[in-house]
């Protein structure tokens, strides 16, 4: 049975989405007020709002696959939107590491780059966003023509990027990332199936 939703209805469902997405910086920043978020809150910063930009990359590279087998067309409608938070997020999550974690100082930045490779990964996925948030709209799509396809196929790069960010700062438990793999070669294995099928228009952010 497919889902629909009432047009009367979608503009409320969109704000819900909306204000929903927000919900998880809304319980960061009160935990954070309120000294819930353990011995190192810094670090319980950085990492919330890093897991919350991965969720929000990899429920929006699920849309189309969830759109195909389970007919919710309805999803699609929300799909630059989750992308836009999965940014939105990534940003805070940058911004938040050169904060607390290096003081925006540049030495302790080149430091923990030599220490840690897996900061390049998760800073080029950032890098790598920022084109296709700019040409998310469907004025740049039209702008582009062909090559806005070829362009946002940049979201397989960002999420094995992201992919390796987690996989290599994980020291113990691999079970979020053994989530986030499997969720993710599922959704991979989707999108290139339709590679050499009919063209698509709708943009993965």
């Amino acid at each position: 049975m497919v889902l629909r939703i009432n047009p009367k209805n979608s503009r409320v469902l969109w704000w819900g989405v909306f204000l929903g997405s927000l919900l998880p910086l809304v319980l960061l920043i009160y935990d954070a007020a309120t000294n819930r978020l353990g011995a190192d809150p810094a670090k319980e910063i950085v990492l919330e709002l890093g897991l919350w930009a991965a969720i929000f990359l990899w429920v929006d590279l699920w849309v189309s696959p969830l759109k195909r087998r389970l007919g919710l067309g309805w999803l699609i409608r929300f799909r630059r939107l989750l992308g836009l938070y999965g940014f939105f997020y990534a940003i805070l999550h940058l911004v938040a590491f050169a904060t607390f974690m290096v003081g925006w100082r540049a030495d302790l930045l080149f430091q923990e780059l030599s220490e840690r490779p897996y900061i390049i990964m998760g800073a080029l996925a950032v890098l790598l966003l920022i084109p296709l948030v700019v040409t998310s709209t469907k004025g740049m799509q039209r702008r582009l023509g062909k090559s806005w396809k070829m362009l946002h196929r940049l979201v397989f790069v960002i999420s094995i990027l992201v992919m390796g960010h987690i996989i290599w700062m994980i020291r113990a438990d691999y079970l979020d990332a053994i989530v986030f793999g499997i969720l993710l070669s599922g959704a991979l294995v989707e999108r290139m199936s339709l590679k050499w099928g009919p063209s698509q228009t709708k943009s993965v952010l």
